[in-house]
């Protein structure tokens, strides 16, 4: 809000801003904020290469002599040790990244699920990976491709909050199954092509065969079972 104490979540947004090339000018209309607030905060701390978010905050908290700089949303939360959350965090990340996820998309994904409210905005990202705006971005692009989280807008703010969906585990499965399915097409067209009766088609038709009886078998299973994300979606896979 124009003409109220900069906080720790507008200082991060500054750091971004900085990061990405921004003017002063374009980072004070993203934050609805005067030209001279964002250039005397930053001009106070730094300056332009030297301007760091966490750094800024401490040291205005300092000057303030006020105690207890804002966190990063969901760290700590609750009496939740940081020490533990990281923790949780890196293994999570590591665990999905094992199943093919790039790790920073892991990263990120860990990152939103752990927090109460599923949400962060790239500036919240960016601090707590102690990443480059540009990883966060693609990864965040990443997620959303694969229609695992989503964007929304804070117009108070002008700025983009990403949200993890409620039904994540359900869209990161059916997009598996959908993939093996289309696999398991490509490889019986092959068999086909190939000749069943040749050791490659062979191959290439019980390879086929399996996968579509695994997937079939998958979405048979929770589309019996009341309330869960498929029967809600009402749709297969197919």
């Amino acid at each position: 809000m124009p003409g109220s104490r900069l906080t720790h979540e507008d200082r991060r947004d500054i750091e971004v801003g900085l990061a990405e090339g921004f003017t002063y000018s374009g980072i004070a209309e993203r934050l609805s904020r005067p030209v001279s607030t964002i250039s005397r905060e930053v001009a106070r701390n730094g300056g332009r290469a030297a301007y760091r978010a966490d750094h800024a905050h401490r040291a205005t908290e300092g000057r303030a002599r006020r105690s207890g700089p804002a966190a990063v949303e969901g760290a700590g939360a609750g009496g939740r040790d940081p020490r533990v959350l990281h923790q949780f965090e890196e293994r999570f990340a590591a665990l999905m990244a094992g199943t093919g996820l790039p790790r920073m998309t892991a990263r990120v994904l860990a990152c939103l699920y752990a927090t109460d409210t599923g949400s962060l905005t790239a500036a919240d990202l960016v601090h707590r990976l102690q990443v480059s705006p540009a990883s966060v971005s693609k990864a965040v692009g990443d997620l959303e491709a694969q229609d695992l989280i989503k964007r929304e807008r804070d117009a108070r703010r002008r700025r983009d909050r990403y949200v993890i969906t409620g039904d994540v585990w359900y869209r990161a499965w059916l997009n598996s199954v959908r993939a093996n399915l289309a696999l398991a097409d490509a490889v019986r067209q092959g068999a086909e092509s190939l000749g069943a009766t040749t050791p490659a088609g062979a191959r290439l038709q019980d390879m086929g065969r399996f996968l579509e009886h695994v997937s079939r078998v998958l979405i048979q299973a929770a589309q019996g079972r009341p309330g869960t994300a498929v029967a809600r979606h009402g749709g297969s896979a197919g």
